[in-house]
């Protein structure tokens, strides 16, 4: 040894001068396995007092068996387990069994040198499957050297699984399995240097000191002749970076080298990488279970549940807390878990001995540059889980180039992740790791880079708002931000808008969940009013009618009534879409009558256009008509062509559905659909081609309604609109009922329904089973029928959608006729002609006209049904009915006498 020079960086792990005593030698090859003095104890199977006092030196020999036993558990074999045996018992190795490794000169070889393989390894199955069966299917077979980086967060258990594999793998690699700390991340330790590893790696080849060149470029050399034609797997434990790994990879045909490191080593040419993720649960349930080795304790158990999702399924703060438990009997597992969720700083409860999981994260943070540390402390302070570079860039207060690159050399080291392109995320307990940096900087600084983050979302989302939104607002909200964010994502229409929205739909809930937290009222308003579509668009429903009436009382709180009555526009419009219709004209009214009060012009119009769109659900068609005219003129007067196209989206169907004006319906769908088309409003447009299918279908041109129920729907469906999707599905069903497409009905009507279900739209729901209960009426199954259109019922009398229930009280006394039960369907029809006759809808009172006068045909009395019939086809008739044409035909077949015999 005394002819290795050193070359000034500390780090060299090779076998020590033989004037090493065996208590240094133990201590450096219990820390080269990776293990405590507890553990080696434990391992061996011997006292943790013996391994104490052999390492202090207290004792200067060991017992043979005692011998053997630190030998087996250090993994030792071959040349170096004698020379290690001989060691302990205070002799020199026998001369005449020279290392088979050794060249003239040299030392004993050390060629087995990997860590014992843990016990306790869980899990990593599909891992270690692929790194095995590829390395069989290659390096084995002397094709290649095979390299294979296994890379991941500190604490996921790289090294467990590198050394799990490469025992299993050792077989096949007769000329030694060889394990190298590259100490990237070793508290006291710098990266070892690779003229260092290299002098190391020969002498543990057996290389003589006085043989080993001074150089890199030498030791190379030196390194890559020596295991020429030679099969040798070597593990390359905690790498820095490529730098540090390329000059140690052998340079011929048949070795393996296994690499662990805290970064993606993406320089690392012909390297095939796995990256470790957290544990799967159970895995780690398993690992906590196995590892605290008390009697009764399963996986299953809830408290181990909740423990490892506290640790994020990271084995480390697994495996930490495992022990505690093991080494505290006097614990519960309900105690610890309680203990971790009502924590501060869950960190500090992680850690054994002299190390913790915020020590391992300390070092991987150590080693950024101090853009990059800033960076990292000011995503800490992100209220939300996932961010991308515009927000970070804001957050940090610099360009978005620079954002991108820190943000990939984060990703790089293993503290993001990276979920979806662009979109980066913190592990969990990294994340509380960054919170506890950011804790420390001036609160000064991190308060300005949270307010301009709120403003970048606050800003983009009102600026998407206002492309998805459906009416013009007269103002976002009560604040503007406080300055325009530098750099912002570009929104050109409502799709890139709306994908932005869904894409930080959880930073911008986040955001908005703070600023309630902490009473910024302004914020809450404003921050409310920017996803107010994309919550109607979304939902939960439930989840909008919360927020929005949290921003009312927001407003009232500021006393800014122009913030409550257009948040209270948002809260009548949450309510409508779950069909709570007296709760949302309720908050229209408020709404209307602050705007009056105002003077604002348009707000009075959203607010009237609102009215009238539950109105009409309600039935209540007269006072609908009065209120969407009204609109329709402020919103001419207005210039706003947006409105327009609602107002008269919904007139048209009102048209159709009271007075059965189709003309006049046509047309204002007509002009609706025009607007919309010249807006670019697709979401618009698709209501009034919906609407304008409905229109033809009762007018008899079914055609033309199927061709725009499908053009809706394929709108609906590009714009990911499944509320659109399910109207356009249902009225389809409907158009293929009336044309004979039994089944191609049923499968759109089920599919609506399906849809309806998940958004909770109970109108939905309520119209498509009914006709499903047709479709299946007319297919003979009544008793089905019969389900579906009680369920309708039901839901149609809840809402108070009136007009509903007419239509679905006349179906179920068809189906009463069918089957034979006249005094029932009656009963039905008179119900419905007495609610069509008070809501004001001729169709629907022609319907149980006709349905009457169906009824007492069948009980023989054809006098009184010619004229129940009559009286129902003249009002067909008059609103120019598509039913009316097989009514008169009916009627005809009904006075036409019958033929001479």
């Amino acid at each position: 040894m005394a002819g290795l020079q050193p070359t000034g960086r500390r780090g060299v792990i090779a076998i020590e001068p033989p004037a090493e005593s065996f208590a240094g030698m133990l201590r450096r090859l219990r820390a080269e396995a990776g293990l405590t003095q507890e553990e080696l104890a434990e391992a061996a199977g011997v006292g943790g007092r013996t391994v104490s006092d052999l390492e202090r030196g207290v004792a200067l020999t060991a017992r043979k068996e005692t011998a053997r036993l630190l030998a087996d558990a250090l993994g030792l074999d071959g040349a170096a387990r004698a020379f290690f045996e001989a060691a302990a018992r205070g002799r020199s190795p026998a001369p005449a069994s020279p290392p088979p490794a050794a060249v003239a000169g040299g030392v004993a070889a050390a060629t087995r040198t990997l860590p014992r393989d843990i016990a306790s390894f869980t899990g990593r199955e599909s891992e270690l499957r692929r790194l095995t069966g590829a390395v069989t299917g290659a390096g084995s077979r002397g094709e290649v050297v095979s390299i294979h980086t296994i890379g991941g967060m500190a604490g996921v258990g790289k090294t467990a699984l590198a050394v799990h594999a490469a025992h299993q793998l050792a077989p096949q690699f007769p000329d030694g399995q060889v394990f190298v700390p590259l100490h990237g991340h070793t508290p006291g330790h710098p990266p070892v240097a690779p003229e260092d590893a290299l002098a190391s790696l020969l002498l543990i080849s057996g290389v003589s000191p006085a043989l080993i060149p001074p150089g890199l470029e030498a030791r190379i050399a030196l390194w890559r002749d020596h295991l020429a034609g030679k099969q040798l797997l070597l593990l390359l434990d905690d790498a820095v970076g490529h730098e540090q790994v390329q000059p140690l990879l052998p340079g011929s045909a048949g070795s393996l080298v296994l690499v662990t490191s805290r970064r993606h080593l993406t320089a690392l040419e012909d390297a095939r990488s796995i990256s470790l993720d957290t544990l799967p649960a159970d895995e780690a349930a398993e690992l906590l279970a196995r590892l605290a080795d008390r009697p009764g304790l399963a996986p299953e158990d809830p408290a181990v549940a909740e423990i490892t999702g506290l640790c994020g399924y990271l084995p480390l703060a697994v495996g930490m807390l495992a022990r505690q438990l093991h080494h505290h009997p006097a614990w519960t597992v309900e105690e610890l878990a309680a203990d971790l969720v009502s924590a501060t700083a869950r960190l500090e409860l992680m850690h054994a001995e002299d190390l913790s999981v915020a020590a391992a994260f300390d070092l991987s943070y150590a080693q950024l540059t101090a853009g990059q540390q800033q960076l990292f402390r000011r995503l800490g302070v992100h209220p939300g889980t996932d961010i991308d570079a515009y927000a970070a860039a804001t957050l940090d207060d610099t360009d978005l180039a620079t954002a991108r690159r820190h943000l990939d050399d984060l990703y790089e080291r293993y503290l993001l992740a990276e979920p979806a392109r662009g979109r980066y995320r913190f592990h969990d307990l990294i994340r509380e790791h960054a919170r506890s940096k950011a804790a420390a900087d001036p609160p000064a600084e991190t308060d300005a880079a949270l307010i301009r983050l709120l403003d970048y979302y606050q800003h983009t989302a009102a600026t998407a708002e206002a492309l998805l939104g459906h009416q013009t607002r007269t103002r976002p909200g009560p604040v503007t931000v406080t300055a325009r964010p530098a750099t912002i994502p570009d929104l050109p229409d409502r799709t890139r808008a709306l994908a932005w929205a869904r894409t930080e739909r959880a930073s911008l809930l986040a955001c908005l969940d703070h600023a309630t937290r902490v009473g910024q009222h302004e914020r809450v308003v404003a921050l409310t009013a920017a996803i107010a579509a994309l919550l109607r668009l979304d939902g939960p429903w439930t989840d909008a009618i919360t927020r929005h009436a949290t921003a009312v009382q927001a407003a009232r709180h500021l006393g800014d009534r122009p913030a409550e009555a257009g948040a209270l526009i948002d809260l009548g419009d949450a309510r409508y879409v779950t069909d709570d219709y007296p709760g949302a004209v309720q908050m229209f009214q408020a709404a209307l009558g602050i705007y009056r009060d105002l003077g604002d012009r348009q707000g009075r119009a959203n607010a009237l256009s609102n009215l009238g769109i539950v109105r009409r659900m309600t039935g209540d068609y007269p006072f609908a008509a009065e209120a969407l005219e009204e609109a329709l003129g402020i919103y001419r007067d207005l210039g706003d062509r947006r409105g327009q196209a609602n107002a008269l989206s919904v007139l048209g169907s009102v048209r159709e559905e009271h007075t059965r004006d189709y003309p006049g319906a046509a047309e204002a769908l007509e002009e609706a659909l025009g607007i919309s088309r010249d807006l670019g409003d697709r979401r618009g447009e698709a209501n009034a081609l919906g609407n304008l299918g409905v229109v033809r279908e009762h007018t008899g041109d079914y055609s033309g309604a199927a061709e725009a129920q499908e053009d809706a729907l394929g709108i609906s469906r590009n714009l990911g609109n499944r509320l659109g999707q399910a109207n356009a599905l249902s009225r389809l069903g409907n158009v293929r009922r009336l044309i004979g497409d039994y089944q191609g009905a049923a499968e759109a009507l089920e599919e609506a329904l399906g849809i309806f279900r998940d958004l909770g739209d109970r109108q939905g729901q309520a119209n498509a089973l009914n006709n499903l209960g047709i479709v299946r009426r007319q297919t003979g199954d009544y008793r089905g029928a019969t389900l579906m259109q009680q369920m309708a019922l039901g839901i149609f009398r809840d809402l108070g959608n009136r007009g509903g229930e007419a239509e679905t009280l006349s179906e179920m006394g068809t189906l009463h006729r069918v089957r034979g039960d006249l005094e029932q369907a009656d009963t039905c029809h008179r119900q419905s002609l007495a609610l069509a006759r008070e809501i004001g809808s001729p169709w629907d009172e022609a319907q149980a006209l006709a349905g009457l006068g169906r009824c007492a045909l069948a009980a023989g009395h054809a006098t009184q049904a010619g004229n129940l019939l009559r009286q129902a086809l003249e009002i067909f008739q008059r609103i120019g009915a598509a039913e009316a044409p097989d009514l008169l035909a009916e009627l005809e077949a009904l006075t036409r006498p019958p033929p001479a015999h």
